[in-house]
């Protein structure tokens, strides 16, 4: 089993056109930020408004002006209101991380103990302060595939999986941290990232997969949120997860499943148009399922798989810098280069 998946692993690789139209299409992101660059004086927030977001607690909306509701809009989508907003640090980033421990059928090893019980015990304080970070596992055993299906594991579940996590990481580092704030909107975000859970995707290549991931990152709906760079910085985190092994990606995957319930619990109470609500109700449906049967399949796979899925991912981002780099300097020739640096291209 070890040397079979192992070997999938080394096989997923893309070929030489698929990695071409890869980064064709992160050239032509990449230009069109470039392209569209906001106004800096129409970017500002009032004053009024910043004083009344930072003494006012909750405001909503319907209390701003139509001119503070412009200048608001503005902010948000030009990032001035991070200011305002503590940076989150990413549990995977952590020490903690890697001292997350399992049982074999998933569970954890070590429970969260309740205040008054951690107060008593100085020991118990510093097991449960490393876990407080870490999204907890599941809250019962894992089942083997074997009962979730009467077929053998696709063997491109690995590029799904990669798929899957960078929706994860992407979704909760747009909100900081707390998709609790609003788990309609974090499962929406899952959804419109993650071909494999939004629109039932089989990327068949690692390249197809993070080249969907990427457009999404890069489009109109998020590009604020930092684009390009953003999403190079997400496939890092792929990276960072996948170098953690198996605890870490079964207590991410046990986290996005508790998102998408959430979502769902949430969908109920809102009252949407009925088709569009039916609609999104069954695609959260269909991802919680998917998510479960993946997190099931993590369990089974040997250790050493995640490190080389992991360099993998790396390869094919480096592949694409590289010849991204490259192509830069070709285009501008000798000029491309001052003192061993690339110049900015210019958009034509």
């Amino acid at each position: 089993m070890r040397e079979n998946v192992v070997e999938e692993l080394r096989h997923v690789q893309s070929n030489d056109a698929t990695k071409r139209k890869m980064l064709d299409i992160l050239k032509r992101l990449h230009s069109e930020e470039e392209e569209e660059t906001m106004d800096e004086d129409d970017s500002g927030l009032s004053e009024e408004i910043i004083e009344k977001i930072l003494s006012g607690g909750q405001i909503s909306l319907d209390d701003l002006s139509t001119e503070e509701k412009k200048r608001f809009q503005r902010a948000v989508a030009s990032g001035e209101l991070s200011r305002m907003i503590d940076p989150w640090e990413p549990w995977w980033l952590t020490p903690s991380a890697g001292k997350i421990r399992l049982s074999q059928d998933g569970t954890q090893l070590v429970q969260p103990l309740a205040r008054e019980e951690e107060s008593g015990s100085s020991e118990a304080d510093t097991d449960s302060s490393y876990l407080s970070d870490i999204p907890p596992g599941p809250e019962t055993p894992l089942p083997p595939l074997s009962k979730l299906s009467s077929t053998p594991p696709s063997p491109l579940l690995a590029v799904h999986l990669v798929d899957i996590v960078y929706s994860y990481c992407f979704t909760v580092r747009l909100y900081n941290g707390d998709w609790q704030s609003d788990a309609v909107g974090s499962s929406m975000v899952i959804l419109s990232v993650s071909s494999v859970l939004g629109q039932s995707g089989q990327p068949e290549t690692m390249l197809e997969a993070l080249s969907y991931c990427l457009e999404q990152t890069c489009s109109p709906a998020y590009r604020h949120v930092g684009g390009l760079k953003f999403g190079m910085a997400l496939i890092d985190d792929v990276v960072s997860i996948l170098s953690l092994g198996t605890p870490a990606l079964i207590c991410l995957l046990s986290d996005l499943q508790r998102l998408v319930q959430a979502g769902e619990r949430e969908m109920k109470l809102e009252k949407p148009k009925r088709s569009r609500r039916t609609e999104v109700k069954n695609k959260l449906k269909l991802a919680e399922r998917k998510v479960y049967f993946i997190m099931c399949w993590v369990r089974e796979q040997p250790g050493e798989a995640w490190p080389a899925l992991a360099t993998i991912v790396a390869a094919e981002k480096k592949a694409a810098l590289v010849h991204e780099d490259s192509k830069r300097v070709e285009k501008n020739g000798d000029k491309g280069i001052i003192q061993g640096k690339t110049l900015i291209e210019e958009v034509e």
